[in-house]
């Protein structure tokens, strides 16, 4: 169903058509028309800057242009004022009527309101976490826990088929030492130089042993084998695990090792090597990355024979192209600047289109603050603080939100007080509220008996100024998901729920929309109440975007 901007953009793209037809104009109408919400709404529910667009190809002045535009539109039964300001905007007022059908669109729509076209048929794969499973997950892993996530849905909400992956860091020294370090604690001796620490190992080394009763007889290399994959396998389960309760949900975990054992890193040396880029020096195996723009050539094997991690790195992306995804988007930390270049690098290298076929996004550090003092240590890893333990102590809904509703480009600071607050100054709860507040309205309303029912609903009554904001408000949802999709920000749901929920408060303190004493149910209390259902309904779309539940009472 297409929405109020999408029939007001085909009006104006159809009233510049019959200009060019009748020889007002000349050229062709653009494919986009750019529409925008005036914040003065004395100019208008709509504008647009397209009369200066066209002006140049038409050979004639701005204003000039769009005062025909206006003289086309004037003819649209939904447009009840069209005005000229400036060099050259055309201002558009709907009928408020019109306007106000809007309720009956997102109330039909239901959980589809606001999801796109844009991206169908697109194939993207999109990994958010990269991970030893040699500890828990940390902050750093949070903070994409939360946005990949959302990032993931908003993309689906735009069409697009998502896969959501898993990359198992499970190769390498560090493997080694998380198996040596488990080994040493059940065993009774000193952990490794560089070793792993914490609470953790040690509730490891016990249950290695619990399922694994003969373990310590083994011989020694045999031994510390089936500590390492015992322990390795523990570990992935319990950061599975409390994923899952973070209610963020993989539909792929991709092993590093797989990538050697399937023999992918040398069949992608080998398209590579195809494609021209692949060059050898003294025994060595390097890519010519300095081809498309990376600072330096990439060794992908050592003299000695020995695999390096760029090797990987590209065998994964072609492995990931070869299982048919479109675009490839990486979501790494903020030390991970160097791959932007390496990585569009091999695209370049494997024939792909580095500007289409891979995105790389880099998120920034998070600080946690509680009592006034940054929180550093993990009681359980003896490091950062863990996913699990942010969890407990603000709420997945909390931690989800926050993390989500920063661009992930700049630092942010969770403060843990504000957080467990139940007051507006705490983002999630001020929109979480505004759901909960909506929602004992309509017990209510039924309670009294009033009507719910689409049929029953005259468009005509809302005509209030506050009433207005809202739709305005409600029409710019579908808008929000499709630029939160393109720009790959689902912040911007969060920050337009709050826009929201303030002028939903607005609306509800200065519009009656349930009777007083005895006073009956009118046509007014049952549109203002559809408004409210239309309202409810695009909260809980927009909560849904960012894995956030929107409940019913609080």
């Amino acid at each position: 169903m297409p929405t109020q901007i999408e029939i007001l953009e085909e009006a104006i793209r159809a009233a510049i058509d019959r200009a060019i037809a009748e020889g007002a104009l000349t050229g062709t109408a653009p494919a986009v028309i750019k529409l925008d919400r005036p914040k003065d709404r004395d100019h208008g529910d709509y504008a647009s800057s397209i009369a200066l667009q066209l002006a140049k190809p038409a050979g004639k002045n701005p204003r000039e242009v769009a005062q025909i535009i206006a003289d086309q539109l004037k003819a649209v039964a939904d447009i009840s004022k069209v005005e000229i300001a400036g060099p050259g905007f055309i201002n558009i007022t709907l009928n408020r009527a019109t306007q106000a059908a809007l309720v009956q669109t997102i109330v039909s729509a239901g959980s589809q309101y606001g999801k796109g076209a844009a991206l169908t048929g697109v194939k993207i794969n999109l990994e958010f976490i990269s991970a030893n499973p040699t500890g828990p997950l940390h902050l750093g892993h949070t903070r994409w826990a939360a946005v990949g996530d959302a990032l993931g849905r908003v993309l689906t909400a735009a069409g697009a088929q998502v896969t959501r992956e898993f990359y198992i860091n499970d190769r390498g020294n560090q493997m080694d030492l998380f198996g040596q370090s488990v080994e040493a604690v059940a065993l009774g001796n000193p952990v490794p130089e560089n070793g792993y620490q914490g609470e953790y190992i040690k509730d490891l080394a016990q249950a290695v042993v619990a399922q694994n009763s003969g373990i310590k007889d083994l011989a020694e290399d045999e031994r510390f084998i089936a500590f390492r994959e015992a322990a390795y396998k523990l570990q992935l389960t319990d950061q599975q695990r409390v994923l899952d309760t973070f209610n963020t949900h993989f539909d792929v975990w991709f092993s590093e090792r797989s990538l050697h054992e399937q023999g992918s890193v040398e069949h992608g040396m080998e398209k590579l090597r195809a494609q021209g880029h692949v060059f050898d020096v003294d025994g060595a195996v390097w890519l010519r990355t300095t081809d498309f723009g990376d600072d330096k050539d990439r060794v992908m094997t050592k003299s000695d024979g020995a695999l390096t991690y760029f090797a990987s790195d590209t065998a994964y992306y072609i492995n990931k192209r070869e299982r048919g995804f479109d675009i490839c988007i990486y979501m790494l930390g903020a030390d991970h600047h160097g791959y932007i270049g390496r990585l569009k690098a091999t695209a370049a290298c494997a024939g792909d289109d580095p500007g289409y076929n891979v995105e790389v996004l880099i998120g920034q550090l998070v600080k946690i603050m509680e009592g006034g003092e940054e929180v550093k240590l993990s009681k359980r890893a003896g490091t950062i603080i863990t996913l699990e333990e942010l969890v407990e102590k603000v709420g997945v809904d909390a931690a989800r939100y926050t993390l989500i509703r920063y661009p992930v480009d700049t630092p942010m600071v969770m403060d843990i007080d504000i957080l467990k607050r139940n007051t507006n100054e705490n983002p999630v709860y001020y929109v979480q509220y505004a759901h909960a507040r909506i929602a004992a309205v309509l017990r209510n309303a039924l309670e009294l008996g009033a009507s719910l029912n689409l049929d029953d609903f005259d468009p005509s009554q809302l005509v209030h100024d506050r009433e207005n904001e809202l739709l305005a408000a409600l029409a710019e949802f579908p808008r929000v998901v499709a630029s939160a999709a393109e720009f790959r920000e689902p912040h911007r749901i969060a920050r337009y729920l709050e826009e929201l929920a303030g002028t939903y408060h607005g609306f509800y303190n200065d519009c009656r929309v349930l009777p007083m004493g005895d006073e009956e149910l009118s046509a007014l209390h049952t549109a203002r109440l559809l408004l409210c259902t239309a309202t409810k309904q695009v909260v809980h779309n927009g909560l849904d975007l960012l894995g956030v539940s929107a409940p019913e009472r609080m």
